[in-house]
């Protein structure tokens, strides 16, 4: 059945709708199960790093982006596996000449690999509607206005004329220096908890609301290019900012947007994305762009005053006609939304002692490795081996999504008891033990890079099986199956330039959500959890983890 479906979907990818649905079908809050934070890197010129300068120069640089990909002329996304030979001027120059039809496997002999860019149609006017039983999304590309959200508050101004293109910078600039300049407290009921909310609830409040009169305003919310978060408190260190963008103070963003750019009192700034649309890969290479054109070519200087002709009446600040019912519903969202944070922990921790130069030299994966020591982390914390997830895109294949790395294997169990009490095992046989996980490990990505894992492949068996009655194989009632699922340990390996962190919620309630970055001497892990979890055991224990396999690979014993 599924590879007569394939055969007959030769538009797009056999996944592509199964995942999207099954997001989209998921009832829980998307701001503490499934949406992703990304923090920018600092504008290199600190003055830059004023909230309204970098505010006003962040969103021209993603008017930039949006207009060169709605006209044609982003540069396409290209994997180079060998990009000092063709990452190249010449090498561009020559690959355009090539007729369409034919120029992937020209690219291909040459090891550069062109990646699906369908994912940015989303990415702009887009929000999750929320919907009983299963969401949807909205898109409206003839939408030429920007949310912003400040105190709770909603405020919109056009940003693209008629025709298509920018308005004059220094109106951006004037119309946010009006929103700054709005002293208006935070609402007493402010609306932007409801997409805090369960999914159907907020679906049955969504309705209360356009029945109650508020159809345009809505519209304009779910409709808007982007939302722009503009936030009253500077960040004190990066666990707080970890908690900023990903679920902020519940009343200044907008969940359901595609994206939130968020731009706080000292201007830091980062992003928080609605995951059911996209993915990291597509988010990464706009940061990159939006940060690259902000920071080299900034639209306005620090210290430079917008005029103010003009800008009150450009801005218009959105009202909202609430009755006792949707009151009450949105002082129940608060309250939930409240329980979330108080239950919600954040801890970064930076190891520093050995990173990826030193375990490439061992002829190891960096990234086998780390896998490797959350497995043995949690088993010291828990006293059991646990189910792991890291993502992988499939991005090199028409509208692919992600595959999924399983870690956890025989020979990572094999590793962890060893580990477990290493003066039974000599020195030399527990470094052999670190090379099968690793050569293990690397057969995973390369499968799951080339759509040859198993993961996506059973979630469609069974979502298709489920579609007739009786017909759904007995493996997925097997118990395995069941632990497979439930993932203790999900994790997302981060590499931009561009890219200060990152975070990502747990997907299980009682799991960890972990996103890591591997310099060259050290890695950087930002932990999340939504449970009793004691965090500062698994941050020690991880530590330890690291410690031991690094001493290990030097060819020492491990101390007692």
């Amino acid at each position: 059945m599924l590879v007569f479906h394939d055969q007959h979907s030769q538009h797009t990818s056999y996944i592509s709708d199964v995942w999207l649905n099954s997001y989209l079908g998921r009832r829980h809050p998307p701001v503490f199960n499934m949406n992703v934070g990304l923090a920018f890197q600092p504008d290199p010129k600190a003055e830059y790093n004023e909230q309204l300068t970098r505010a006003t120069n962040m969103t021209v640089s993603i008017v930039r982006f949006l207009r060169a990909f709605r006209t044609g002329t982003l540069e396409p996304e290209v994997l180079h596996i060998y990009p000092e030979k063709t990452d190249t001027k010449f090498f561009k120059n020559g690959i355009c000449w090539i007729p369409k039809s034919f120029v992937c496997h020209v690219a291909s002999v040459f090891n550069v690999y062109p990646m699906d860019m369908s994912q940015n149609f989303r990415l702009f006017s887009t929000s999750r509607l929320p919907k009983l039983a299963q969401d949807k999304l909205l898109t409206d590309e003839r939408a030429k206005h920007l949310l912003v959200l400040r105190n709770g508050n909603f405020y919109i101004f056009n940003i693209l004329q008629s025709d298509g293109t920018m308005i004059q910078i220094s109106e951006i600039h004037a119309n946010l220096k009006h929103i700054l300049s709005d002293e208006s407290p935070v609402p007493d009921f402010p609306l932007a908890y409801l997409t805090t909310e369960k999914r159907d609830r907020w679906a049955q409040l969504r309705q209360a609301l356009l029945d109650n009169g508020n159809q345009e305003a809505l519209k304009k919310v779910e409709t808007a290019i982007f939302s722009l978060c503009l936030d009253e408190l500077p960040v004190q260190d990066l666990e707080q900012f970890t908690q900023i963008m990903l679920y902020g103070n519940g009343h200044n963003r907008w969940y359901d947007k595609s994206f939130n750019l968020i731009l706080t009192k000292d201007g830091s700034a980062a992003i928080n994305f609605e995951h059911s649309w996209g993915d990291v890969l597509t988010m990464l290479r706009f940061m990159k762009e939006v940060f690259q054109d902000s920071t080299e070519a900034p639209a306005v200087r620090p210290q430079e005053v917008p005029p103010t002709a003009g800008a009150p009446g450009a801005v218009k600040k959105l009202d909202f006609h609430l009755n006792d019912s949707l009151k009450a519903g949105i002082a129940t969202a608060r309250a939930n939304y409240d329980m979330g944070v108080r239950t919600f922990l954040v801890k970064l921790v930076q190891f520093q002692k050995e990173g990826k130069r030193f375990l490439k030299q061992e002829g190891i994966s960096p990234d086998a490795m780390i896998q490797l020591a959350f497995q043995m982390a949690f088993f010291k914390i828990k006293g059991q081996i646990a189910a792991s997830y890291e993502p992988c895109s499939t991005a090199a294949y028409k509208h692919g999504r992600t595959e999924v790395i399983r870690p956890t294997s025989i020979h990572s169990k094999d590793c962890v008891l060893a580990f477990q009490r290493p003066s039974r095992h000599a020195v030399a046989e527990l470094k052999d033990l670190l090379l099968r996980c690793s050569t293990y490990h690397v057969s995973l990505i390369r499968e799951a890079v080339r759509g040859q894992g198993f993961d996506r492949h059973l979630l469609a068996l069974r979502i298709l099986a489920e579609t007739k009655k009786n017909c759904l194989p007995n493996i997925f009632f097997d118990s395995a199956y069941g632990q497979l699922n439930h993932t203790f340990i999900f994790s997302r390996h981060l590499f931009s330039p561009t890219l200060k962190f990152g975070a990502s919620m747990p997907i299980v309630p009682d799991g960890l959500g972990i996103a890591y970055f591997v310099q060259d001497d050290s890695i950087t892990f930002n932990i999340t959890c939504c449970t009793d979890y004691n965090i500062q055991d698994f941050t020690q224990a991880l530590r330890t983890s690291l410690e031991n396999i690094i001493v290990v690979l030097k060819g020492e014993s491990i101390a007692q």
